[in-house]
C-alpha cells in the first residue's frame, strides 16, 4: 500500500503500471488528492483533501470468474467497510457498483482492463461532500461516522482481499446472490438510462447469470440491461 500527496489519477498510474506488467494484485495506491480523476463515462470526478481516492489491481486466471463480474466485488467490499462505519444508517447497493447511503450517493467505482489485469479505482466521500450539478451526495463525516481516509482503506483492502477469495472460490453466482440481498429488491421500478440518454422505465426482475440487469417493461417483455446508469423508484 502506498500513499501519495496528489496525482492525475490512481487508475492512470495503475494502468501505466499493468501495461509495463508492473503491477502487483494486492498492491494499492492512494492519492491524499487528485487533479484528473474521473468516473463512469468519463465524467470528472471531484478530489478534495480528506476523501478516498484509491486503486488496486486483481489478477484474471485461468477459470477466473468474468472480469466485469469484479464490479460486484468490489461494490460489496466497499458497501461492508461503509456499513461497519454507519451500522444503523439507511443502506442499498445500485446496480451494478453504486453505493446510496440514506438515498444519496457516496462512493464511486472504476474498473478498467489492461491485459490479463483489471485496475479497480474506488473513490469514497470521507471527510467531504463535494457539490455536484445534478447528484445528490453525501459523506461519511456527513453521515456521523468518524473515520478518516487511511483507516478506511486499511479495512477496504482487507475487505477486497476477502471477496475476491470468495470469487475465486465460490464462484459469480455466490457474489451475484450476495450483492442482491444488499440491493434494490425484485420489483422495484427501476428506470435505465443509456449513453445517448434514452430512458426506459419498467420493473427490476433480477440479475442474469453473468450480473447483466433485467428489467421488465410495462408490456411484459424482458430485457437485459449490460451498461448505462439506473435510478430507482
Amino acid at each position: 500500500m502506498e500513499t501519495v500527496k496528489q496525482t492525475a489519477s490512481t487508475n492512470a498510474d495503475l494502468k501505466a503500471l499493468a501495461a509495463q506488467g508492473s503491477a502487483v494484485e494486492g498492491y494499492w495506491l492512494r492519492a491524499e488528492t487528485q487533479s484528473g480523476g474521473i468516473g463512469r463515462l468519463g465524467r470528472k470526478w471531484e478530489s478534495p483533501q480528506g476523501n478516498l481516492y484509491c486503486s488496486t489491481v486483481v489478477d484474471i486466471r485461468p477459470g477466473d470468474p468474468s472480469p466485469s463480474s469484479l464490479s460486484f466485488v468490489a461494490g460489496l467490499a466497499v458497501y461492508t467497510v461503509i456499513r461497519s462505519c454507519l451500522p444503523g444508517t439507511e443502506m442499498i447497493l445500485k446496480w451494478p457498483n453504486d453505493i446510496l447511503v440514506a438515498q444519496s450517493k457516496i462512493c464511486g467505482i472504476l474498473l478498467e482492463r489492461v491485459k490479463d489485469q483489471v485496475v479497480v479505482g474506488i473513490g469514497v466521500n470521507v471527510a467531504v461532500t463535494p457539490e455536484v450539478e445534478g447528484r445528490i451526495l453525501t459523506s461519511l463525516a456527513g453521515e456521523g461516522a468518524n473515520i478518516d481516509a487511511a483507516a478506511f482503506l486499511e479495512r477496504l483492502s482487507n475487505t477486497f482481499a476477502a471477496f475476491v477469495k470468495d470469487w475465486r472460490d465460490l464462484g459469480i453466482a455466490h457474489i451475484l446472490s450476495e450483492w442482491q440481498k444488499l440491493a434494490h429488491p425484485v420489483g422495484s421500478t427501476i428506470t435505465t438510462s443509456d449513453e445517448s440518454g434514452e430512458k426506459t422505465t419498467g420493473e427490476y426482475a433480477g440479475l442474469t447469470p453473468d450480473g447483466a440487469l433485467c428489467l421488465r417493461k410495462a408490456d411484459g417483455t424482458l430485457i437485459e440491461i449490460r451498461a448505462g446508469d439506473i435510478s430507482i423508484g
